[in-house]
């Protein structure tokens, strides 16, 4: 059965979208079965696999809404074992239109579990606030990622979004832990980045994964390509993070089964 893990950050900068893309195909390199489900109504998960949204003929709208079976919108993308169910801004409305569904918070879950058996990881990539769509990612999930910028104003809402994990945990989903903290846009030349990180460090402890990811305009670069970096510039020194990432990622995942 899959693990599912949500990338969630209420604030919008901190490379949430790019994290859960090139975790997600680096684990998919490795020969695992990976499923990246997008419910950002930025869709950049989506455009960033190199999926056009206006050729799409079903979406996670039509998952969570209109109760279409999560297998019908599966898209393959371009990486080997890495399937996407793509979001568009129609999702817009969803936060509205769920406030009056039955179990509301489990809509994602229940969309998901038929999954589980296909996949060996799922990673949500989650829209920038703690509304209904986050609420129903936590509620769906093993474990919760968080990327962090290394600058003073990442730091804020952080324990906002620890106080809503907690709350899921007790109301929704008591199985649901913090998998780790990942540094995203690092600079080792800035003080800021180091204090910052040795904030977090403070407060997550072993939980903040080890290699941070720097500032690289490959990086950058890689979406408007539509290709992850593990395929625009592996070699990059964000390549290079991201695979090192996944690594940990999957040595703390055999760690848990053991």
């Amino acid at each position: 059965m899959s693990k599912i893990v949500t990338i969630s950050n209420q604030k919008g900068g901190v490379g949430k979208t790019t994290t859960a893309i090139n975790l997600a195909a680096y684990v998919a390199e490795k020969g695992h079965r990976v499923l990246i489900v997008d419910i950002d109504p930025q869709g950049n998960a989506t455009t960033g696999l190199g999926i056009a949204k206006n050729q799409l003929r079903g979406s996670m709208y039509d998952v969570m809404l209109c109760q279409i079976p999560a297998e019908e919108v599966i898209l393959h993308t371009q990486v080997d074992n890495l399937d996407i169910l793509p979001c568009t801004n129609e999702l817009v409305g969803a936060e509205i239109n769920l406030i009056n569904v039955n179990r509301r918070e489990f809509v994602l879950q229940d969309s998901l579990t038929p999954l589980r058996d296909i996949y060996d990881f799922i990673f949500i990539d989650c829209p920038p606030s703690l509304g209904l769509l986050t609420l129903n990612a936590l509620t769906a999930s093993d474990r919760v990622i968080i990327p962090v910028q290394s600058e003073f104003f990442a730091l804020e809402g952080l324990s906002q979004l620890v106080n809503t994990i907690k709350i899921v945990k007790e109301r929704t989903n008591p199985s649901l832990e913090v998998d780790g903290v990942v540094l995203t846009m690092y600079d080792s030349r800035s003080i800021m980045s180091r204090q910052v990180t040795e904030e977090i460090q403070r407060f997550f402890g072993e939980k903040v994964y080890k290699y941070p990811v720097p500032r690289n305009i490959k990086v950058t670069e890689a979406p408007g390509f539509g290709i992850p970096i593990s395929i625009h510039a592996p070699k990059s020194s964000g390549g290079a993070a991201y695979q090192k990432l996944a690594e940990e990622f999957i040595n703390r995942e055999e760690k848990k089964i053991k």
